[in-house]
């Protein structure tokens, strides 16, 4: 198996682990990240109704450089979006990434723009 294949299939795992503890409702719904290397993606889950309340995109921000700060922008876009549908609360799904670089910078930007998680 290649490094790649490896690398997916940790992550696949940490995923299955985070996501079988993990529940969003409409009251607090799931915020899910997925990270790749061009973008990111956010949005806001309810799960009990298979619905997705609030998306945002990197491409949604266009006066910020560098991936990192991106990020953190997009978690305020995010808020500034879930605060406009009454959202307050969440439940933070890091999606089998780890809890640094653009991953965190996007929940700190979330926090800093009002969600509570």
């Amino acid at each position: 198996m290649n490094s790649a294949k490896v690398k997916l299939a940790k992550r696949d795992r940490r995923r299955a682990k985070i996501r079988a503890k993990i529940h969003g409702s409409a009251e607090r719904p799931r915020l899910s990240i997925f990270r790749s290397n061009r973008g990111m993606f956010a949005q806001l889950i309810d799960d009990q109704a298979h619905q997705t309340l609030v998306s945002a995109h990197s491409r949604e921000i266009k006066d910020v450089t560098g991936k990192v700060s991106v990020s953190g922008a997009l978690g305020k876009v995010l808020a500034e979006k879930a605060k406009a549908k009454n959202i307050t609360k969440a439940v933070f799904d890091r999606g089998g990434f780890k809890y640094h670089g653009r991953v965190q910078a996007l929940a700190d930007g979330a926090r800093e723009g009002g969600l509570d998680f």
